[in-house]
């Protein structure tokens, strides 16, 4: 059996359990060598259980075409924008504040979110997080 050869790494973001091959994640797939409509059905049945919520993935191609990923958590700005219960960031945020999360909630975002972030515990994951609601123009209270 000849050894799998990794050929490509790449990111990318999906709705999990709800995917689809249409673009824009269908070409981009199937640029870097992987058979879109496979790659669908095995995420999205990897992705029930946040069905409907972007998550990140991590895709590792080989040289016999075969792939493997890895399924991250939510972004940090798509969790708290749900928090806040806001539709978007703040485009000019050190002057607009567009909503307000409590440390309670950020807590529940940093834990969420150990995983990973490079942080060794959850206040340093707090702070990670404060700083993405503050540039997204979100007050922590």
């Amino acid at each position: 059996m000849a050894r799998r050869e990794v050929v490509n790494v790449f990111k990318l973001m999906a709705t999990g359990g709800a995917a689809t091959p249409a673009p824009p994640l269908g070409p981009v797939l199937g640029s870097k060598g992987v058979n879109p409509g496979q790659f669908i059905q095995k995420f999205n049945a990897a992705t029930q259980h946040v069905k409907g919520k972007t998550v990140g993935c991590i895709v590792t191609v080989y040289s016999d075409k075969s792939f493997e990923f890895e399924v991250k958590s939510s972004p940090a700005s798509a969790l708290i924008i749900e928090a806040a219960g806001i539709p978007k960031g703040s485009g000019v945020p050190n002057k607009d504040k567009v909503g307000k999360i409590t440390k309670a909630q950020v807590e529940k975002i940093a834990k969420e979110k150990m995983a990973d972030l490079n942080s060794h515990s959850v206040e340093a994951a707090m702070r990670v997080i404060e700083g993405t609601a503050r540039s997204m123009g979100v007050t922590v209270v």
